[in-house]
């Protein structure tokens, strides 16, 4: 069965897309840990991000480079924190999230609840710093 990932990449369930290359996606997550937390996803369905090809990984990365960039621009924060977590989703993915603090990053925090409204503005914010 095709993972929730899988089925947003092919169009299935709707995202908050920031951007999309051949090989990733990068959407805002909907149950985020702070203001602008991405995922960044490759296309390829894979469980395990170390399980990826060494060209798969490196287009992850230098994809996220770009989404983070971005984030920092659009989103008040000190950084963009990377993980790589992988017990959620079977989908090989990275979360980029806004950092002020190193509880932003906490996982078992409580996610916030934004409304989709909010989530589009956030998504046009940062679409509008890449470059």
């Amino acid at each position: 069965m095709a993972s929730i990932f899988s089925r947003i990449i092919a169009g299935e369930i709707p995202c908050h897309k920031i951007a999309e290359s051949n090989d990733c996606i990068a959407f805002l997550d909907i149950a985020p840990l702070a203001i602008g937390h991405c995922l960044v996803v490759p296309k390829r369905e894979v469980d395990r991000y170390f399980d990826l090809s060494d060209e798969e990984i490196t287009s992850v990365n230098l994809f996220a480079k770009k989404i983070a960039r971005a984030i920092e621009l659009a989103i008040p924060c000190k950084r963009v924190g990377v993980a790589v977590i992988g017990l959620e989703v079977p989908h090989a993915h990275v979360h980029l999230i806004p950092l002020n603090s190193v509880e932003d990053i906490n996982f078992e925090r409580e996610k916030l609840d934004l409304t989709s409204e909010f989530l589009a503005d956030i998504t046009t914010r940062i679409r509008e710093k890449l470059t």
